[in-house]
């Protein structure tokens, strides 16, 4: 059986990292991207991040399915994110 004691904790931890800091970021580098803004070094390494951060969380997702659909979303949008700036990058080149 797993310890899910501190799972209530690292949830309220992830969810404020995401409403103060992760999410405003992302949905501003969408905006540039959308607009044919390339990535600078700071855009990969908070993406390098945030997929870092996710794949550690995937466990914590599995365990508490209503985390589920907010995880989704922000695949999308990181997803979105990424194919638009590829498409920049090929126009780029």
């Amino acid at each position: 059986m797993v310890d899910t004691s501190h799972d209530d904790g690292t949830i309220q931890v992830l969810l404020d990292r995401l409403t103060n800091f992760r999410l405003p970021r992302a949905l501003e580098l969408k905006k540039r991207v959308d607009a044919g803004a390339l990535l600078e070094d700071a855009d990969i390494d908070f993406l390098k991040r945030v997929f870092e951060d996710a794949a550690n969380a995937r466990a914590l997702v599995g365990r508490h399915p209503e985390l589920q659909s907010l995880a989704g979303q922000l695949a999308s949008l990181y997803s979105d994110i990424m194919t638009a700036a590829l498409k920049n990058e090929q126009k780029e080149a």
